[in-house]
């Protein structure tokens, strides 16, 4: 049965891009969210089997949106995508929880690995 995503990002052209590499390999996108509100209500409604998340958003960032996906199941696997330059807030998401994180602009095979490790 295929892996259930969750893609959050406030960029409709990002979610877009992800969506296509995913659905391409044979993932299921269950969902999308622009900002971090959106991506816990979506979390608890889908029940993905992971979520990217984006770590800059409006309203609430990825890192808040991660630890509140965490507190409510310890267990959920969240790949975070930053932008070059990010990387005190990469390490921030990786000590809350986060499973890898990927960077913008996103490479097919960098989606895939970083996805399909997490998965694992």
């Amino acid at each position: 049965m295929a892996s259930k995503i969750l893609i959050v990002d406030d960029a409709a052209f990002m979610r877009m891009m992800i969506k296509d590499i995913l659905t391409k390999n044979g993932f299921e996108v269950v969902g999308e969210a622009q900002d971090g509100n959106q991506a816990i209500e979506k979390y608890k409604e889908l029940e993905p089997d992971l979520v990217t998340l984006d770590i800059t958003m409006p309203e609430m960032d990825g890192i808040t949106a991660l630890k509140e996906i965490k507190s409510t199941n310890p267990e959920a696997k969240v790949i975070m995508c930053s932008a070059m330059g990010q990387q005190a807030m990469v390490i921030d998401a990786i000590q809350a929880g986060a499973k890898d994180f990927i960077v913008k602009p996103f490479q097919a095979d960098r989606v895939l690995e970083a996805i399909n490790k997490a998965l694992g």
